[in-house]
């Protein structure tokens, strides 16, 4: 017998595809499988989006037209689970998702939410263009989800409402919105917060309503979610450095010939240098959006945090796989 929840999810999933169905079936004078329908959560002010629009113009220009891309910003085919289901099932050929929202579909992907596990940012692209990421991005052929790159999604820190978190000891019992991933949970609550996960689209009104007392994200999200406009009081402990994922489903991929491949696999790379540059002229940008809203910035020991979220790492050690990719991670 199926549950309720069940079949109201499976309803909500079918309508996203009624609808992908119906702007497929609109799209007339291209041949099938030259048009990659590219769907994601993000607002087109983001630079993740611009990214993806560079992408998709070097991948026209690189193909003569051949090969190109049809963009779905803001979330307009469903939420980034229901968008990586729709890949899956070949509905729609692309997408960008967070490396947490991955690794619910392939777990290989989990290492890149481990806190405090990338030094720096340089670090982590060294791993993520090297060996561990070629690895990480093929993983998810076996889901029928094959990266195609990593695009930079900054540090993700705590900000809250009523009152700043200076130390681990301020997040005792402030209720933190996470993502729906495991090793979310598992950090927040290792740092003595309670972790509340949330569909991101819901977390302004949860704020604006005290369902939650905070949240963890990046400075662009921070800002485009409008987040900022409720919660006044930013730190910058940057547990996490978790990457974004550009994913085609393998369905579409296998339809494309060696050529139109080795075509997207170079839009990719170009887009990824444009996307760097375009996140660190808008986190300057940006800045200068939250102190004109006075939003109050804290500086923490990072120390203080990586030991307390230590057993996190513990755990992960445990497994003798994820052991050997995060002892190159750290060798790197």
């Amino acid at each position: 017998m199926i549950k309720y929840n069940q079949l109201h999810k499976f309803g909500k999933l079918s309508c996203v595809c009624l609808v992908t169905i119906m702007l497929l079936i609109s799209c007339s004078g291209v041949k099938d499988g030259k048009v990659l329908y590219f769907a994601h959560s993000l607002p087109m002010s983001h630079p993740v989006h611009k990214g993806i629009v560079a992408m998709k113009e070097s991948l026209e220009k690189k193909s003569e037209g051949k090969l190109q891309i049809k963009i779905f910003p803001d979330g307009q085919l469903g939420t980034e689970r229901e968008v990586l289901e729709l890949l899956q099932i070949g509905s729609i050929a692309m997408t960008k998702v967070s490396a947490a929202s991955m690794s619910n579909f392939a777990p290989e992907y989990q290492v890149t939410n481990i806190p405090y596990l990338f030094r720096d940012r340089a670090h982590l692209f060294r791993v993520l263009e090297g060996d561990v990421g070629k690895k990480l991005l093929e993983s998810g052929s076996e889901y029928l989800l094959r990266g195609l790159c990593f695009y930079d999604a900054g540090a993700r820190s705590f900000y809250t409402k009523k009152e700043p978190v200076r130390t681990p000891a301020d997040l005792d019992k402030m209720k933190i919105r996470t993502m729906n991933d495991e090793m979310s949970v598992n950090m927040v609550n290792a740092l003595g917060g309670s972790a509340t996960p949330m569909a991101y689209g819901e977390l302004y009104t949860a704020l604006q309503q005290n369902v939650v007392d905070g949240a963890e994200n990046n400075i662009p999200s921070f800002v485009t979610s409008n987040h900022y406009e409720v919660c006044k009081y930013y730190t910058f402990d940057e547990h996490t450095m978790v990457p974004d994922v550009v994913v085609i489903g393998t369905k579409f991929w296998n339809r494309l010939n060696s050529e139109e491949k080795e075509w997207l696999r170079y839009a990719a790379k170009e887009s990824v240098a444009k996307q760097k540059a375009y996140w660190e002229e808008t986190v300057a940008e940006n800045m200068k959006v939250l102190k004109k809203a006075n939003v109050k910035f804290f500086y923490p020991d990072k120390n203080e945090f990586s030991e307390k979220s230590k057993p996190v790492l513990e755990k992960m050690m445990g497994n003798a796989e994820m052991k050997k990719v995060i002892e190159q991670i750290l060798a790197n």
